[in-house]
């Protein structure tokens, strides 16, 4: 097999009209059938074509088709943010009376989306601390259509093991899903790990410097979904694609949850770099990670790539010799926090992740604003915490401002 950057460049679609070597922007709504009789097969899925760009789009194909390649899933389909490929994912999954057993220790919104959207439509919502294999396997029951969990975990870091949370699922029947944004595909390849879904944010690493917002469901073609009784009709009619189905042919065409053709565009030009920017950011990760630990100021550095980790067995096991590109570290106040962030010049108060610039964030202030003091304790928030997410520049310019900030105190 080719290596990730040359499929990242090659994979895809072949030559388009006049020789293009890119597939171009396709920013139309709807395609033309060539009769009555082709537009009514599109329609009932006996053909295979573009109708309309919510449901499918060549730009957009051809993007899904990419990802899929680096992936090594089964399929895939891209949506208009992360936020929607885990909507829609659940939304397909689960349903009222089903619970999802998950982590605390998630990102904010994806929080708020199961405690509250979901919530409100009765699917109920199991916590455990997922590096307690035993505690995920106790929260499984009969109505579980899922265990949600993501590979790093944002903003805590912390590192579960995939593989035995995912025989714990494989035996009792349950699909895995794996929000994997800060590792991806290049990082951490989640079928060979055994897990059924993956979930994206593609607007971080792959879209090659924050150009776009966008998200991917991959389905990796493990789970056997006639084992679940709400896909039993369409694993008769679909096999393996049964999840896939119901996500094309309803949720996802339902929910209008569809990535942009030009989004689509960019973000296939992001994958092209996307093994380079990684290393880049991994690297300066590392870097900025020690450099913090030896400042009398930082009372707490948390990185899974530092061998005092909790999580560096883990993650080492798990991703190799790479641990992403986010940092986070604990100062004496949240004074201190802020007069650090305000004394910044070359770093980006910014809420991003993954960009190509260095950025950082206050999560008790910002993404985590919504909660009370006592549930960001039992998520892991402390007003004392800061969020790192390193870019691409050279890290002694990125150190030299840090500085900066360490002065500031």
């Amino acid at each position: 097999m080719k290596g990730f950057t040359t499929r990242a460049i090659h994979g895809g679609g072949g030559p388009e009209a006049h020789g293009s070597l890119r597939v171009p922007i396709y920013d139309s709504v709807a395609f033309e059938q060539e009769s009555a009789d082709s537009m009514r097969s599109a329609f009932m899925g006996r053909k295979a074509a573009h109708v309309y760009t919510r449901i499918t789009n060549p730009t957009v194909q051809d993007f899904e088709r990419k990802m899929q390649l680096l992936s090594g899933g089964m399929a895939t389909i891209a949506t208009s943010s992360g936020m929607a490929a885990i909507s829609n994912t659940l939304i397909a999954l689960g349903g009222a009376g089903k619970n999802i057993v998950t982590s605390r220790y998630l990102f904010g919104n994806t929080l708020s989306l199961f405690e509250k959207t979901f919530a409100a439509w009765g699917l109920q919502v199991k916590y455990v601390a997922m590096s307690n294999a035993r505690e995920v396997e106790a929260a499984i029951d009969a109505e579980t259509c899922a265990v949600f969990m993501e590979s790093i975990t944002n903003p805590q870091l912390e590192v579960a093991d995939c593989r035995e949370i995912g025989a714990i699922t494989q035996k009792h029947g349950v699909p895995l899903v794996v929000d994997n944004t800060l590792m991806t595909p290049y990082i951490f390849n989640t079928r060979q790990a055994g897990i059924d879904i993956e979930i994206i944010s593609t607007t971080k690493y792959i879209s090659g410097g924050a150009t776009s917002v966008g998200g991917l469901v991959i389905d990796n073609g493990l789970f056997d979904w006639s084992q679940a009784a709400k896909f039993k009709e369409r694993a008769g009619k679909f096999g393996k694609m049964a999840f896939i189905a119901a996500l094309r042919q309803e949720v996802y065409r339902n929910t209008g949850a569809c990535l942009a053709p030009h989004n689509a565009y960019l973000q296939s030009l992001g994958l092209e770099t996307m093994a380079l920017r990684i290393d880049r950011s991994c690297q300066n990760a590392r870097h900025l990670a020690k450099y913090l630990a030896q400042q009398p100021e930082v009372k707490g550095v948390n990185y899974p790539g530092l061998p005092e980790s909790l999580y560096y067995e883990t993650a080492t096991r798990q991703f190799g010799d790479k641990y992403g590109g986010v940092i986070t570290f604990d100062l004496a106040s949240i004074d201190q926090c802020f007069a650090f962030m305000d004394a910044l010049k070359l770093v980006r108060r910014a809420t991003n992740i993954n960009d190509n610039k260095t950025l950082i964030l206050h999560p008790d202030s910002t993404i985590f604003a919504e909660y009370s003091a006592e549930e960001k304790r039992h998520m892991g928030i402390r007003p004392t915490m800061l969020r790192l997410s390193a870019g691409i520049e050279d890290h002694e310019d990125i150190f030299a401002d840090l500085q900066r900030g360490i002065e500031a105190l």
